[in-house]
């Protein structure tokens, strides 16, 4: 950074309009026509959300060119945005790409990376961000004021950004591909302790009359949430907030709601049987807490005489998955009804060895979730450092 030094070495700083500096275009002419999106097609589909790519389109006309010049898509509601310089498609009318209206005065991925310098709570009150605030004087842009220096001094400030970023994403991605690897190695073992190689076990219907029943929830809205009272979950909280089990609910409904509520028992199941996708159809949660819970329409709860973290487990195992898929209806919202579920199979060997599987689960489950945990801080490190940096290369004197 020596050079970057000398040249900032008694630089002041300019406050600009970033409309006098950055343009945008509507993507309209740019929007994807259809939702038929394989990952086989060549061209993909922005959001400038954390999603980022929702998916790869085949249509070939009105694409945007970013190979050629980069853009910045910038979400008008939340200001999410994100730097582009591949060929792309647009998911949203809501989404300004914006563009440097002089080459010689900006460089954009200066302002990509100012623009993201902002503290999070001046920005994002879902309103038309761009217009309302960034192309007038709510938030202007730092330049260097020196006209001779000022378009190097921001190259240099981006080279730095670059190298810094790409320095960040190699170790945030061994990080990341190291989290993947406890996963697979959990869900092996997961699937090898249900399989009961060399042992005979016997399987049965989950709605076999020996081994349990199934309840469908009641209605129940989050409208109807209390600060105290019963405890209640909410379907949507199974594949949201709940892990293999629960002993306290996130929400709770009135003691007057819960009167006419159907409820779980301690040892329970509880089901979300809808879900905008396949992956979250079927999440359950053990209900181990010590009183009743009401639970909700597009939901039900099991009740059965096995080991409840047992059941719990089971309905992770690509095993239960590789059944639940052919019950699956429904397009925008998927659904598996509770007469289907009644009729995926199980294993079920005796108590003892429930218990067994269950240990051995859940001290796998601790040692992943603890690994998990340790190298995701090491990810919030690296871009918190990575953050540090930006900020303070983007930091000038200040005239008095």
């Amino acid at each position: 950074m020596s050079k970057l030094k000398e040249l900032l070495k008694d630089t002041l700083v300019e406050w600009k309009t970033v409309g006098e500096y950055i343009d945008y275009i509507q993507p309209t002419k740019y929007l994807v026509k259809t939702k038929n999106y394989h990952k086989s097609y060549k061209t993909p589909v922005l959001t400038a959300g954390k999603t980022f790519i929702l998916g790869y389109t085949n249509e070939s006309d009105c694409i945007y060119k970013a190979s050629m010049s980069p853009v910045i898509i910038f979400d008008d509601f939340t200001t999410a945005n994100k730097w582009v310089d591949f060929d792309f498609k647009a998911k949203s009318s809501a989404m300004k790409i914006l563009i440097s209206k002089n080459e010689s005065n900006i460089s954009l991925k200066y302002f990509y990376y100012w623009l993201n310098s902002l503290p999070d709570e001046l920005v994002g009150d879902h309103k038309r961000n761009w217009i309302s605030k960034f192309a007038i004087k709510t938030f202007p842009i730092p330049f260097p004021d020196d006209p001779q220096k000022s378009l190097e001094i921001q190259e240099d400030i981006v080279r730095i950004l670059d190298d810094l970023n790409e320095q960040n994403k190699a170790l945030t991605t061994g990080l990341e591909q190291e989290i993947n690897a406890r996963k697979q190695q959990y869900d092996y073992y997961r699937e090898a302790l249900f399989k009961f190689k060399g042992k005979d076990v016997a399987h049965f219907p989950l709605g076999d009359e020996n081994v349990g029943k199934f309840m469908r929830g009641s209605g129940l809205q989050k409208k109807d949430f209390t600060d105290s009272g019963v405890g209640c979950i909410h379907y949507g909280q199974v594949y949201t907030h709940y892990d293999t089990f629960a002993v306290q609910t996130k929400s709770f409904v009135s003691l007057e709601f819960a009167k006419n509520a159907r409820k779980a028992k301690k040892g329970d199941l509880v089901i979300a049987t809808t879900s905008e996708n396949d992956e979250d159809v079927c999440k359950a949660v053990a209900w181990l807490g010590k009183d009743d819970i009401a639970v909700s329409s597009d939901a039900c709860f099991y009740s059965h005489n096995l080991n409840p973290k047992y059941v719990s487990f089971y309905f992770q195992t690509e095993q239960f998955q590789k059944q639940k898929r052919k019950y699956i209806t429904g397009t925008k919202v998927r659904r598996v009804n509770v007469n289907d579920l009644q009729k995926i199979l199980i294993p079920v060997p005796i108590i003892e060895e429930q218990n067994r599987v269950v240990e051995l689960l859940d001290e796998y489950e601790v040692t992943s979730k603890c690994i998990k945990k340790e190298l995701n801080h090491e990810i919030d490190l690296r871009n918190t450092q990575f953050k540090y940096y930006r900020n303070l290369l983007l930091t000038f004197q200040k005239e008095n």
